[in-house]
């Protein structure tokens, strides 16, 4: 697989890494393949280890994590850990390995800015869930506003709080504090939306204005195309913009002055826009898995007379939708409502990389390789040789932290230090 990546098998055009040829290609989740590139591009620079997993020696789900802290300094002493640990083992040791390390090398608010995040995923019963890792000044800001909100909700429903609670229903008065502040995160959601920020209060902030002449837009012609600053763009990229966005016409003399202007409407309305993401629910691009920032584009285009109807619109994320204009990728509706894309020489996407396609090998050929380098597998050929005892983290954690520090300052002069012993399992 690495070799595979740094030779390059995987580009086509219009796939955007490796990780997202293996989910393509593969059938491997994006997340798996990501992790499956990056083990296999650490194990090129760590021979031991690797001929290790070669053997049969080590799972992979030891060598993943023994790939992120791994460095030669320091694979002797983390392959004895492999060894002889379980992957339970392995996985805690790099976990505080990792944190040890952070912590000696970050301070304490580089630390916090770093490892800041916010993710949401839909639980089994279709409540989504949210989790966030704030610096200590943003996370009191945040909070400051929740309990904020809770108590503007709560006064500004009186009666809710006065009125008969019917038989069996929660009284207001008496929700939990979690609760309140769960309907308090919504009326922030709701006031953003619709106040916006401070710094955003403007009518025209958040907008991307495009100056383009219609017989340019049309034609590709020698004309006027720039954004409001200025800045001129390709016809192609102002054509992407118009796919799926607010399109206000305007009448010009020679000079260049309006002489009149029409009203802005959305070149694709709302309600067929839910229809599109309903129908589509991501990008269409072969082997793309995004869901989320995607644009509605015209098959044929509007400004070359396309209609704006269901048949000729489909979703693409914002690297397809670029490709398909600006790297003049085909897109072709097929008669039963299936999608095309091509290269622009006709060759289909959905077909293996040019040049490194393989056919299936035979199984009995590992056999024979294992045979010529001697390499035995058997049932106790990845059985861990630990005994049940319990492991000393701390000895360990600071054994790769000795060694990755004599590795970044190697003494002068003088003779190494020696190594800490190894810790027992």
């Amino acid at each position: 697989m690495a070799q595979f990546d740094r030779r390059g098998g995987w580009p086509d055009g219009s796939t955007q890494s490796c990780a997202h040829w293996l989910n393509w290609k593969c059938g491997i989740s994006f997340c798996a393949a990501l992790e499956k590139v990056r083990t296999a591009r650490a194990l090129e620079k760590l021979p031991k280890i690797s001929a290790a997993m070669e053997r049969g020696e080590l799972s992979y789900s030891k060598v993943r994590e023994l790939t992120r802290v791994a460095c030669p300094a320091a694979e002797d002493y983390l392959l004895m850990i492999a060894t002889h640990g379980t992957a339970q083992h392995v996985e805690r040791l790099v976990r505080y390995y990792r944190n040890a390390k952070e912590s000696e090398e970050l301070t304490r608010e580089a630390r916090q800015q770093k490892d800041r995040m916010l993710q949401f995923f839909y639980d089994h019963d279709g409540s989504v869930v949210i989790k966030a890792r704030l610096p200590a000044q943003s996370g009191a800001l945040f909070m400051k506003a929740i309990e904020k909100a809770v108590d503007d909700l709560w006064e500004t429903e009186p009666e809710a709080v006065e009125t008969d609670t019917p038989a069996g229903a929660p009284n207001v008065k008496f929700l939990p504090t979690r609760t309140k502040r769960a309907d308090a995160l919504e009326l922030l959601a709701e006031s953003f939306l619709q106040n916006g920020a401070a710094t955003m209060s403007g009518g025209d902030k958040h907008q991307i204005v495009v100056h383009v002449d219609m017989e340019t837009l049309q034609t590709g012609c020698a004309g006027r195309c720039e954004i409001d600053d200025g800045t001129h763009i390709a016809a192609e990229t102002a054509r992407r913009l118009a796919c799926d966005a607010s399109v206000v016409g305007m009448v010009e003399d020679e000079n260049g002055d309006p002489l009149s202007v029409g009203r802005k409407t959305r070149s694709i309305p709302p309600a067929l826009q839910r229809a599109l993401r309903a129908r589509d629910k991501g990008c269409r691009f072969p082997g793309c898995c995004n869901t989320r920032y995607t644009d509605a584009h015209h098959v044929v285009h509007w400004a070359h007379g396309g209609e704006t109807k269901l048949s000729n619109l489909l979703l693409l994320c914002r690297f397809h939708h670029r490709a398909v204009h600006e790297e003049k990728v085909i897109v072709q509706t097929l008669d039963d409502g299936a999608v095309r894309f091509l290269r622009p020489d006709g060759e289909r996407f959905d077909g293996v990389a040019r040049g490194h396609s393989q056919p299936i090998g035979d199984w009995r050929e590992l056999p024979r390789q294992h045979e010529q380098q001697e390499i035995v597998i058997n049932a106790r050929t990845a059985v861990t040789r630990w005994d049940g005892g319990p492991m000393d983290f701390g000895r360990a954690v600071s054994s790769l932290l000795h060694r990755f520090r004599k590795a970044k300052n190697p003494p002068r002069g003088g003779l190494l230090p020696p190594d800490e012993p190894p810790v027992e399992l």
